[in-house]
């Protein structure tokens, strides 16, 4: 796969099985983070592997308290089982804005600088072979969450990428018709 056909073809996939990404792919996936822009080496993020099957089981427990304390119900418990094993590998993105920088940044500007991070994490474990899906929703502000990844007051959990192998592969880009999205001068 070129860089091009990667960059042009990555689509989220939610249906995610065996195998699993190896640690030597993991270890890829983080490399490939952590070559985004940084603003100055601030370095504004973190990550927070779950791999394995207890992981998935601590992963549950936080969700499912998150649905809980945020009142989702049933509904919303069956969800939290559902995402916490939709993947043999999730890995947590936190922004973790560095504010008292001698030359600070912009949080916004830091948690952009993580969101490049999950995206850098999605591609290199495409361009790897395995697909995946970028997850949020009520769950990535919820307190059990934020106490499970260790965040301090200025963390934003922005992302849990679920990554494995694609049951149902999807091929193709997903926007083609590019009037919609581009103005030229």
């Amino acid at each position: 796969m070129t860089p091009i056909e990667l960059l042009t073809t990555r689509r989220s996939v939610k249906k995610l099985g065996l195998p699993a990404p190896s640690a030597a792919h993991i270890e890829n996936m983080l490399q490939a983070a952590t070559q985004v822009p940084d603003h100055g080496l601030l370095t504004p993020w973190r990550f927070v592997v779950m791999a394995g099957e207890a992981a998935q089981a601590r992963l549950e427990r936080a969700l499912l308290q998150a649905a809980q304390t945020l009142g989702l119900g049933e509904e919303g418990e069956a969800k939290a089982r559902q995402i916490s094993h939709m993947a043999p590998l999730m890995i947590g993105v936190v922004a973790a804005p560095r504010l008292e920088s001698s030359r600070p940044k912009p949080e916004w500007e830091q948690h952009l600088s993580a969101a490049c991070a999950a995206y850098a994490i999605q591609l290199a474990a495409k361009a790897q072979g395995f697909d995946n899906a970028w997850i949020t929703g009520p769950w990535v502000g919820s307190s059990p969450l934020r106490q499970a990844f260790g965040c301090a007051a200025t963390d934003k959990i922005i992302a849990l990428l679920a990554i494995g192998t694609a049951a149902d592969p999807l091929a193709g880009p997903k926007n083609t018709d590019l009037t919609r999205f581009v103005q030229h001068w």
